[in-house]
């Protein structure tokens, strides 16, 4: 993967540095953030999830503005400025005294994320030829794994010398990549496109609610993401009630383990091979994956019937994430990519709800109930999928 890499134009590399780079940063505080929240402000469990839950899905949303920025704003400009509130944000949440304060910037620091992801996805799509996007997207995906597997070890060791300097460290790095993409960035990438004149927001947003397959393809996202998005989250609820919380901890860390092991050694060797052409049993495949995977949770009785059933689940999030990107990619007309790919953003309103149903689910039924409304989930959303996927 490192000599494809090398292979790769600069502005590419720059691209996919600036994500990685801003991944380990966002990932340095979460190990801390549920602590943070509740020794800082006095929040409830219920409180602090309704925080970070709600910071998330308020920054998709407005991910959705942010792709039109990508596509009426020079990239070079757009990432800079991302990276500038990026860490600001940080500084500002640091500081902050106030949940609300904290909370506008936790909205900024997953906004900025998600614009400069947009723009790395736009960018990829400016530069490469058609062939060569599916590895690309791919060598993306993991880097993020990584950066997300790296980011909260890291986390942990500056938490031991200050309890702030997670903050610290990942505002410096959001300052010193805003530096970085300044001074090397590719200051000439969609300034044709940004050029143009444009239609305003609310035309594109009407113009995308048209898009029959793009309506389809982005509710089989977030269905989806009810299920992967964030799934360590609905395990500790569901093994917190049918265990205990201290080994609910212990199986978790190793189905983390497992899911970023998995990702790292195997996302580049299958998303590259996942073309246009194949879009629908690549993701019928997924799909089918994130079933066995999920009622192989609902039987698991043992550490190693957990970690096996982890590997299949994770084999569906590395081949269902690049084929979503793919198919922005076929449908999404040239000068509209950017906000295209905020609506593919959508999806972590799924990640965002996944918990909140397996919650409710849990308080009202037998524990094992939660993994067969998430198979219904999934199979809706490959009902979305297969919409999406048909022409006319």
């Amino acid at each position: 993967m490192l000599a494809v890499i090398r292979g790769y134009p600069a502005s590419i590399r720059l691209l996919l540095a600036t994500t990685f780079t801003l991944t380990v940063a966002r990932a340095l505080t979460l190990p801390y953030l549920v602590v943070y929240l509740s020794d800082n402000f006095q929040l409830g469990v219920g409180q602090i999830g309704l925080l970070i839950g709600g910071a998330l899905i308020v920054a998709s949303l407005l991910s959705l503005y942010g792709g039109h920025l990508v596509d009426t704003v020079r990239n070079h400009t757009l990432v800079s400025a991302s990276t500038l509130v990026f860490a600001l944000a940080f500084i500002v949440a640091m500081a902050s005294g106030a949940a609300l304060l904290f909370f506008l910037c936790l909205v900024l620091i997953n906004l900025a994320l998600a614009v400069v992801d947009i723009a790395a996805k736009a960018g990829f799509c400016a530069l490469l030829p058609v062939e060569q996007r599916a590895e690309v997207f791919a060598i993306k995906y993991t880097l993020s794994n990584v950066g997300y597997a790296v980011g909260p070890m890291l986390g942990v060791a500056l938490l031991e010398l200050d309890d702030h300097l997670p903050f610290m460290a990942s505002a410096f790095i959001g300052l010193g990549m805003c530096l970085a993409y300044w001074r090397l960035g590719d200051r000439a990438l969609h300034t044709r496109a940004a050029a143009q004149p444009g239609a305003s927001f609310a035309q594109v947003a009407l113009g995308l609610a048209r898009d029959r397959r793009l309506v389809c393809f982005t509710l089989g996202g977030v269905l989806s993401a009810v299920v992967f998005g964030q799934f360590t989250a609905y395990l500790s609820q569901y093994l917190v009630v049918t265990s205990s919380a201290s080994e609910a901890a212990r199986l978790v860390g190793y189905l983390v383990t497992t899911n970023a092991v998995t990702v790292i050694a195997l996302q580049y060797l299958i998303g590259r091979r996942i073309g246009r052409q194949q879009l629908m049993p690549w993701l019928l495949a997924g799909m089918a994956l994130f079933i066995a995977g999920l009622l192989g949770f609902a039987m698991a009785g043992s550490v190693l019937a957990w970690c096996l059933a982890m590997l299949v689940f994770t084999l569906g999030e590395i081949i269902v994430i690049p084929a979503e990107y793919m198919f922005i990619d076929l449908i999404a007309p040239e000068h509209l990519r950017g906000v295209y790919y905020g609506a593919q953003n959508l999806s972590n309103l799924g990640a965002a709800l996944g918990p909140v149903l397996v919650g409710f689910a849990l308080g009202r039924w037998w524990p094992g109930v939660v993994f067969y409304l998430l198979v219904m989930s999934v199979i809706l959303a490959g009902v979305f999928y297969g919409l999406g996927t048909r022409r006319g």
